[in-house]
């Protein structure tokens, strides 16, 4: 496709990607139509599914992620011998390697993660074969608005590649570690999550899109990829990502229709509903940046 002029400038905007299983294909369509048309962003946030999508746009590279890194989960999920947390690591050990070569060099863009740290005595839930029962839990106290075990155990962390303290840097050698823990949800992830031998848990249960945190960060704008027709804060879905905070904007593109009414869920999905959810985040992705053609 022939490059497009902007006005909307890269080197000012953020891209903050959503949670969402493997609704996340529809960011990672989105991601594929900027690439597509040579608009890449100044900086990729990411949380749990969407990390992997984010890391390839940051390095310029999401075409080759694509739609078959999903349609791979999606057979792997199909055998009765799998589980969610091995479909994730086995995505992260076949990308990680070559994501590794490129994003710690100075032609990628920043890139962030967003997990929630544990502390000690939440640990004592999170971190063996009690986690799936404090997973049922939580998703319960979600749907009632009760935050209590959240608030006193959780604590949002963000990896960034240009991090200044070396706990929260995201490197090469924490990447897995970080891109793991991002991503699990405990009432189906039955393998803990460490980064540097500390408990962590899955971004969603404090932040399914990480554009509030990253547009305190300097960033003009933020552009945040939804992965469902409301942009949610957190689990808790009573707040919604605002269309601008601290006087940036937030230009949210998300799907025109609930994935699940294509058979796209959170832990299951069909070859033919990510198919067609990855090419309508195309479509949305070019609609949205053919606004901004100068």
């Amino acid at each position: 496709m022939t490059a497009i002029s902007f006005n909307l400038e890269p080197s000012t905007t953020a891209i903050a990607c959503a949670t969402g299983g493997f609704k996340g294909v529809f960011v990672a369509g989105v991601l594929s139509a900027f690439e597509a048309s040579e608009f890449r962003a100044a900086a990729y946030a990411s949380a749990s599914s969407s990390v992997l999508p984010a890391a390839a746009a940051a390095v310029g590279q999401s075409q080759r992620l694509g739609l078959a890194h999903w349609l791979d989960g999606q057979k792997m999920m199909a055998r009765p011998d799998t589980n969610m947390s091995a479909m994730v690591l086995e995505g992260i050990a076949h990308n990680s390697p070559w994501l590794r070569q490129m994003l710690f060099t100075e032609g990628a863009a920043r890139f962030l993660i967003a997990t929630n740290a544990v502390d000690e005595e939440g640990a004592k839930e999170t971190q063996d074969k009690r986690a799936r029962r404090r997973g049922r839990m939580l998703l319960l106290e979600a749907a009632r608005g009760d935050r209590r075990w959240i608030d006193d155990h959780l604590t949002l962390q963000l990896f960034d590649t240009e991090a200044e303290d070396d706990r929260h840097r995201l490197s090469e050698w924490n990447l897995d570690e970080v891109a793991y823990a991002s991503s699990r949800m405990l009432h189906a992830w039955d393998i803990p999550a460490w980064i540097d031998g500390r408990p962590y848990v899955d971004a969603f249960y404090t932040c399914s899109c990480p554009a509030l945190e990253v547009a305190v960060l300097g960033f003009e704008r933020v552009i945040a990829l939804a992965t469902e027709p409301i942009l949610y804060r957190d689990i808790f879905q009573d707040q919604r990502i605002p269309d601008q905070w601290q006087g940036r904007p937030i230009h949210i593109i998300r799907p025109e229709y609930d994935p699940a009414q294509k058979d796209v869920n959170y832990t299951s999905a069909t070859q033919e509903g990510l198919a067609q959810l990855y090419e309508h985040g195309r479509r949305q992705g070019f609609i949205f940046l053919s606004k901004f053609d100068a």
